[in-house]
């Protein structure tokens, strides 16, 4: 049996198509009465909508994008469950996409998702990213955008992040409180904002305490495991080494981990270790980690709720949310 279009239903009511959608989503400009009249006829008829038809009519697919630096990082992960979780609710699919740090391959991920017709794009920068042009021409579409914990200082946009800042300076703060005065610290990238954030953290609470800044201490590298292992290897072999190490991620953390078990250098006896995100993994592994509790999941959903007043109404105002954090205190610090 052919399937009952709007068209019929228009007919038969004597009204326009527009006005039989609209009615049957509910739409406020459309009476009571009428949405009445339409959503019955609608039932005696056994009328099936057809989703795709309907999101062409309003030039909507149902799809949001997400691009972020690697999933296989454990708060990006969590991250996206947040935005799944939001977008299922307000019946949206999401593409998922990864720079893998890379500027070149963001910008891809941006054409692609723009063919693609994406109704907004969510995004966490990626470590090579100083260009912004690629996000100038999604906003130059009309194209919803945010960004969150990675975000893009230049262009008018709502975002979700941290402060960087106070949480690295409460980390270290913590350790001076627990005697420990010769820190080391394993820093990102200096191209990640975020990272030099939490090195101005660490600076500033070496400052308030009194403690000598030694930039020797200072360990950048990349968010690799290996590059992890290799600059804690550096740290222990300082003529003077640190008796606590602070790593600005988790997965540096368990790398710093993994090398002093190699070395037989006991925690926190020997030398205490306080990472930042809390990953899963930090409260399994021997000794539990002290760490920064940055909330990736609710940062994921506050993100894609930005994304979503925006998509339901184009002039909603441009937001910064700052999210707490909170230091979890586990085994990894002699107290």
């Amino acid at each position: 049996m052919k399937p009952i279009t709007l068209k019929e239903i228009a007919d038969q009511l004597n009204i326009s198509i527009s006005t039989v959608s609209r009615a049957l989503s509910d739409h406020p400009r459309i009476s009571r009465t009428t949405k009445q009249a339409v959503q019955a006829l609608a039932k005696e008829l056994n009328f099936q909508p057809n989703p795709l038809a309907m999101n062409l009519r309003m030039q909507r697919t149902q799809t949001i994008g997400v691009i972020v630096p690697k999933i296989s990082y454990a708060f990006y992960a969590s991250a996206i469950t947040g935005i799944e979780a939001i977008a299922i609710r307000e019946g949206y699919n999401i593409v998922i996409c990864q720079s893998n740090e890379s500027y070149e391959q963001e910008v891809a991920n941006i054409k692609s998702l723009l063919l693609s017709r994406v109704d907004g794009v969510i995004v966490s920068l990626a470590g090579e990213t100083k260009q912004y042009d690629h996000f100038q021409e999604v906003l130059n579409r009309g194209v919803p955008l945010v960004f969150f914990n990675r975000v893009c200082p230049e262009l008018p946009v709502s975002q979700v992040v941290i402060d960087n800042f106070s949480a690295a300076a409460q980390a270290v703060s913590s350790l001076i409180q627990h005697g420990y005065q010769r820190i080391g610290l394993l820093a990102g990238p200096s191209t990640i904002e975020i990272s030099n954030e939490r090195l101005r953290g660490y600076q500033q609470m070496l400052a308030q305490h009194q403690l000598p800044f030694d930039p020797s201490l200072v360990a950048h590298c990349d968010y690799s495991e290996s590059d992890g292992y290799d600059q804690t290897v550096h740290l222990l072999q300082l003529p003077n080494p640190p008796n606590a190490i602070f790593a600005v991620s988790d997965r540096l953390a368990i790398a710093a981990l993994q090398a002093l078990r190699d070395r037989d250098i006991r925690i926190p006896e020997d030398i205490a270790l306080v990472g930042f995100n809390n990953d899963p993994v930090t409260a399994v592994v021997s000794p539990p980690l002290t760490t920064i509790d940055q909330n990736p999941e609710q940062m994921g959903e506050t993100a894609a709720h930005l994304l979503f007043q925006q998509l339901c109404d184009s002039k909603t105002d441009i937001e910064q949310v700052v999210l707490k954090t909170q230091l979890l205190e586990r085994n990894s610090v002699k107290k």
